[in-house]
């Protein structure tokens, strides 16, 4: 039993998920008279006040994001604040505390060979090798009092930009439900919200981009412009790659609508104009902070930290590189574990099987079996003429991703305004099924509402009550998060060595050594354990420090004074 729960588990929420659409869609076709007669009026009263909420457009895109505040609040005592867990978001974390002391970048520590770790640039800067947006967000929480604030709020501006964003596409009531279904799919009980990672960000930022659009080529005006050229900078500085591909549709599109405008004096002082101002201070920005921390405006820390330490490419026509001599034989193995991943893409059964698990994995985050059930009207939306350009888009989005080694369900975040786009297009076609007035079409929707709120209520019901039909929440590294509390409590300052050691399955992904901005004032300061003679210069340099020695893949981990520990050899 426990064996098959193992298989399951993965797919459990699906699977759950989808026999709930199963049994009310039995439901509807075996009782639409005593269902049509019961309950047509409470949900029609329902969605009347839904509808006026709706056409208050400022204050529904208000209460789309108060909402994902108020419910993640609400929920802390169940979920808890997250601890960072992913070599991801320690690095994000790097930058948010950079940014929150006033700095652009932080000096090369003199003894840097003891603290590198996974996506962490340390020549010649020590700084995270991540664009720099979510670490600003980070760093905003931060000095409101933690980082997780910073994701907390981006990711509520997330859902309300999406809100606005299907404002400029579709009557204000399907605007404002794909905002509510935002919230319950993205918004409160994912990874984005419940980590560090700069999905929230990225998916703000393509929000932007796509809203802006209709309203520029409707009205003309400059903030409309504004809120495009501030969407183009976002995702420059968080996606760059996945941006640039969004971004070429929404060019070209803007480029047929200045040409057919005729360049008129109105679109160029409220359109062009103030768009090419804002994108060349955005670049002046950008160009300003690489060459802070890399040296060159036009040398990405990306680039600085993969050229440093990975032999697999970020596409799969590239050649791999020529192995670095590492530091560390934990580096080594975590750089050979991608390569492994790039070689089984360039065979055509590790492709498939690959893009077999990616395809899945995008599908369970960001549809799942309710939100499948309206792509049975994709083929409808093709006869209407203003979802061209979204299909037209997404295809392109999700071409740009084909070639890439590696897609995780936020590399898709771009583009997720515009998948919610065509879901709620979907939705408002199904509702049309069998006519304007058709039960089953308006049941059908409703019933897709309805399981994607019941599976929202059994989600936090599972966590209240301890279930496992996930992992467990709060998500996050607790063991190191516990080890940091212990030793704050400690007098003093303290250096910790950790060391993975084999025979105990080491897990490329829980990685330990990660450490604050100014390494010499922290508390705490994580170092790999190098052997005897090479730790012996950083004992020397951190003198007044506690020492502790870590294995980092012991279970329960476990500090021990390095004192006892030079004794025991």
């Amino acid at each position: 039993m426990h064996n098959l729960y193992q298989r399951l588990a993965p797919w459990l929420i699906a699977s759950i998920e989808l026999f709930l659409m199963i049994a009310a869609g039995l439901l509807i076709f075996w009782s639409r008279r005593r269902a049509k007669n019961s309950s047509a009026s409470s949900f029609q009263s329902l969605e009347s006040a839904f509808g006026r909420l709706a056409r208050r457009r400022g204050l529904a895109v208000l209460a789309v994001g108060t909402g994902v505040i108020a419910l993640r609040v609400a929920l802390i005592p169940v979920l808890g604040i997250p601890q960072p867990r992913w070599n991801d978001e320690f690095s994000y974390l790097l930058a948010a505390d950079t940014f929150a002391h006033g700095r652009v970048t932080n000096p090369t520590h003199p003894m840097w060979i003891h603290f590198e770790s996974f996506h962490i640039v340390e020549h010649p800067t020590y700084m995270s090798m991540y664009p720099p947006v979510q670490g600003l967000a980070l760093a905003a929480g931060q000095l409101l009092g933690l980082p997780w604030i910073g994701q907390l709020l981006v990711t509520a501006a997330m859902c309300s930009a999406l809100c606005w964003m299907l404002q400029g596409w579709l009557p204000p009531q399907w605007a404002l439900l794909g905002g509510v279904l935002a919230v319950l799919r993205l918004g409160v009980l994912s990874y984005w919200i419940n980590g560090y990672w700069g999905a929230s960000v990225v998916a703000l930022g393509g929000a932007l981009l796509a809203g802006a659009l209709p309203r520029i080529q409707k009205h003309g005006r400059a903030r409309d412009a504004t809120l495009m050229a501030v969407g183009v900078a976002v995702l420059a500085n968080s996606r760059p790659y996945e941006g640039f591909v969004l971004s070429i549709p929404v060019a070209a599109a803007m480029s047929v609508w200045l040409f057919r405008s005729g360049f008129s004096r109105r679109t160029l002082t409220r359109v062009l104009i103030p768009m090419i101002a804002l994108l060349a201070i955005f670049a002046v920005a950008t160009g300003y902070y690489y060459a802070r921390v890399t040296g060159s405006p036009f040398r990405l820390t990306y680039q600085v930290n993969r050229e440093t330490y990975a032999t697999a490419p970020y596409f799969l026509w590239q050649q791999p590189r020529p192995e670095p001599a590492y530091h560390h034989k934990v580096m080594r193995d975590f750089y050979r574990w991608e390569l492994a991943q790039f070689e089984e893409n360039r065979t055509l059964s590790g492709a498939l099987r690959r893009s077999r698990d990616k395809s899945a994995g995008l599908w369970q985050f960001y549809l799942g079996p309710a939100l499948s059930l309206p792509l049975l009207a994709f083929p409808w939306i093709f006869r209407d003429r203003r979802m061209r350009f979204p299909l037209m888009a997404l295809g392109i989005f999700v071409a740009g991703l084909t070639p890439q080694t590696w897609t995780l369900p936020h590399y898709f975040a771009p583009a997720t305004a515009l998948l919610y786009l065509i879901l709620v297009q979907c939705m408002r076609h199904l509702r049309l099924w069998r006519g304007r007035h058709s039960f089953e079409g308006t049941a059908v929707v409703r019933m897709i509402v309805i399981v994607i709120c019941a599976m929202f209520l059994m989600r936090v019901g599972a966590a209240i009550t301890h279930t496992a039909i996930e992992p467990a929440w709060p998500r996050g590294n607790l063991d190191r998060a516990a080890m940091i509390r212990e030793l704050k409590r400690q007098p003093g300052n303290h250096l910790v060595l950790v060391r993975y050691e084999p025979g105990y399955g080491h897990d490329v992904d829980r990685e330990l050594v990660y450490n604050e901005a100014d390494i010499d004032a922290a508390k705490i300061v994580w170092a790999r354990d190098m052997g005897d003679s090479q730790n012996l210069e950083l004992l020397r340099y951190f003198h007044n420090r506690h020492v502790w020695m870590l294995n980092g893949d012991q279970v329960p981990l476990r500090l021990e004074p390095f004192a006892t520990v030079l004794s025991d050899q």
